[in-house]
């Protein structure tokens, strides 16, 4: 536990807001950041003014809330962001500056010549993301390359991204994943309705309408399939619409048994967790896949690509398709949806991810890095 009549001072950066807004960064935030408090901390989280909702108000479960200006542009808004919360860290010159992701740590060495003691936690290799131009993943590589020499300590979520970052920068870091809250399964039978779903017969997958994640993939194998009675289901939206995104949602709207949620939270998106016949991630590009975990905290049978972040989740090999391979894919659909409901099976599968990937013991961790920093 930290000291109560002095705690650690944490300032969260990188990040667009939480809670309920969408990407894997943002809900690592929004389950770490309480628990820091916790461990006797005090946590102030700088999010960008545009995507927070004033509904949340100034303080959530003990973290405070600094909105402050940033540019709702694809190419501009985290830099710019990071850049406003380094000069306001400055300022309020907290014990610890926790910069999330490679494209904010670009900010790392200012934030050293203003002497702050920094943490960086690297999310994935987000310069194989296939949304960014050439001049973006440059400077996604320098943010990388900066976020581990300059900052006190790198914190990866996976040990493929601790590999990359001893091997391109000589760094050695501290491996913490991302972790999972096992959520009660919901009751409710609205959004089963409202969408015209049938208990444990529509495929499920969660994630932003970017193109690493291969919805197309999706799509295409499901309708080759052509399971009897099943519906897909692709919840999620983009921040910055575009042709991949259009497309995705064209392909929905033009398939009776295709449907495009847009972007879900709480209640709905729990009833649709809790009641789904599978979960699929065909992406091919992950740091540790947060909504693959948050499937198997619902007990769900899961299908994922072959890449090596989905991999290291550690389901067994029967889950794993090859990516892009459209066949095997739609061979794996038919194949699970075959499979009956096993209650016992899902509960084992939500005891089985809850272990291994718990939240408590994800802060407890961070804490230690932090005062590993603060005692150098």
């Amino acid at each position: 536990m930290g000291d109560i009549e002095h705690p650690m001072k944490i300032m969260m950066l990188g990040i667009r807001g939480f809670p309920n807004v969408q990407g894997g960064v943002e809900t690592h935030a929004e389950n770490l950041c309480p628990l820091l408090i916790e461990q006797g901390c005090e946590v102030e989280a700088i999010v960008r003014k545009p995507y927070q909702e004033q509904e949340s108000g100034s303080r959530w479960k003990g973290v405070r809330f600094v909105s402050l200006w940033s540019p709702k542009s694809k190419g501009l808004e985290a830099i710019i962001h990071t850049f406003l919360g380094v000069l306001y860290a400055a300022i309020k010159r907290p014990d610890i500056l926790h910069i999330q992701a490679i494209g904010p740590s670009l900010m790392t060495p200012l934030a050293r010549l203003l002497c702050l003691s920094v943490v960086v936690t690297h999310h994935g290799p987000d310069y194989d993301r296939l949304k960014w131009g050439g001049f973006a993943k440059l400077m996604l590589r320098l943010g990388e390359k900066w976020g581990v020499k300059y900052s006190h300590a790198t914190i990866v979520i996976s040990e493929t991204i601790a590999n990359l970052v001893k091997k391109n920068h000589g760094v050695e870091s501290f491996l913490i994943p991302n972790g999972v809250v096992l959520q009660e399964l919901s009751k409710s039978k609205v959004a089963l309705q409202d969408y015209g779903l049938t208990k444990y017969k529509y495929i499920l997958m969660v994630s932003r309408l970017v193109p690493e994640k291969r919805h197309l993939d999706l799509i295409s194998a499901f309708n080759k399939a052509d399971i009897d009675g099943w519906k897909l289901v692709l919840v999620g939206s983009s921040d910055h619409p575009d042709e991949y995104s259009n497309q995705v949602v064209s392909q929905c709207m033009d398939t009776p048994n295709i449907i495009s949620t847009g972007f879900l939270t709480g209640e709905p998106l729990k009833e649709l967790l809790t009641n789904a016949g599978m979960f699929v991630l065909p992406s091919s590009h992950e740091g540790l896949p947060i909504a693959l975990l948050e499937a198997l905290g619902y007990g769900l049978p899961c299908v994922a690509s072959n890449i090596s972040a989905n991999l290291e989740v550690g389901l067994p090999e029967e889950c794993y398709f090859e990516l892009g391979n459209i066949e095997q894919l739609t061979n794996k659909l038919v194949e699970f949806s075959l499979q009956p409901y096993e209650r016992l099976e899902r509960d084992k599968i939500r005891a089985w991810v809850g272990e291994k990937y718990n939240w408590y013991k994800i802060a407890k961790q961070t804490f230690k890095v932090y005062q590993s920093v603060l005692i150098k």
